[in-house]
């Protein structure tokens, strides 16, 4: 059965008469022809006042999905040739991390992202989206290989966070996502970060220190998921929807204070409403991204990811 959210049972409920009236003329002599155009109009101006006019919270929802598309999802449509690459050469593979070479547009890149789960026994095996540090360091190995071969990096960043569990800590899980911080600041080829679904903590962080960010209009990116952060702040986890509104987590909110780039608009309803359309917006959008990165030196590459992110937030001395 389709998921449907909270906000979206109106149009639910009206699509639901639109089709019984379109049945009935079917069935009948009687002719609702009038009735469903009405109906019709009436469905797109409501889906448009509703998608046009959502809250923090609404975006949430939209974000985790569970047919939203992922990584490998955008990967099949928008790259050729994609070979993925295993293991991180110390430990083992972590599935919840995909990372491997593509060609786009004729010009060879690397790609690397979170990869979700479709259904149960995948997200289990996927670990939801929430890498290990074998994940991190399978990621930052390809980047190196990708800066020895002058290939600029492509990653796609959906994950609730990097796993917080007992192992993942002992297998050095902060000194990974750290590590690749300093890395990834000082690769000499482009890279390019987009959000496709939620973007939490330092396991969004690991694979997104770009010369250029985009998130996807109903994507989040934010330190803590709400859920999170009403439990710290307010000891209560059903605030979340408080918290998703105060701590400012969604696209139009970072577009507004310089975090990110530019939003790559989703097609009405989500990105998961026409996956294939949705994939020619973010195709679109790295193809706009490599031509202007692709006219920087190294060096120009390297200052402009420093000035970047130094130009982000405000002090007072």
């Amino acid at each position: 059965m389709e998921t449907v959210l909270a906000f979206e049972k109106p149009l639910v409920e009206l699509r639901s008469k639109i089709e019984e009236l379109k049945v009935l003329t079917t069935e009948s002599t009687m002719d609702f022809t009038s009735e469903i155009e009405h109906l019709e109009e009436k469905f797109e101006k409501l889906q448009k006042d509703i998608y046009s006019n959502l809250e923090p919270w609404d975006r949430v929802q939209i974000a985790r999905h569970p047919l939203r598309p992922t990584t490998l999802d955008y990967v099949a449509s928008i790259f050729d040739d994609f070979i993925e690459f295993h293991g991180d050469r110390h430990y083992g593979d972590d599935e919840a991390l995909i990372a491997g070479i593509a060609s786009f547009d004729g010009q060879a890149v690397t790609v690397i992202g979170h990869q979700r789960g479709k259904a149960t026994k995948e997200n289990i095996r996927r670990n939801f989206g929430m890498p290990h540090p074998e994940g991190y360091r399978k990621a930052l190995r390809l980047m190196k290989q990708a800066e020895k071969f002058n290939r600029p990096i492509i990653s796609f960043i959906d994950t609730k966070g990097a796993y917080p569990g007992k192992a993942a800590e002992e297998r050095g899980q902060s000194e990974a996502i750290a590590r690749n911080l300093v890395e990834m600041a000082g690769l000499t080829v482009p890279v390019i970060s987009i959000v496709i679904g939620e973007g939490g903590s330092g396991g969004a962080l690991g694979i997104s220190v770009a010369n250029q960010i985009y998130m996807l209009e109903n994507s989040t990116f934010s330190v803590i998921s709400p859920e999170g952060a009403a439990s710290i702040l307010w000891k209560d986890a059903s605030l979340a929807k408080d918290a998703a509104e105060a701590m400012r987590i969604t696209a139009p909110n970072l577009k507004e204070v310089g975090i990110i780039d530019d939003i790559i608009s989703e097609v009405p309803g989500g990105a998961h409403k026409d996956q294939q359309l949705q994939a020619e917006f973010v195709q679109q959008t790295i193809r706009k991204a490599l031509e202007e990165l692709n006219s920087l030196s190294q060096q120009e590459l390297v200052d402009q990811r420093y000035a970047k992110f130094r130009a982000i937030g405000t002090f007072a001395e």
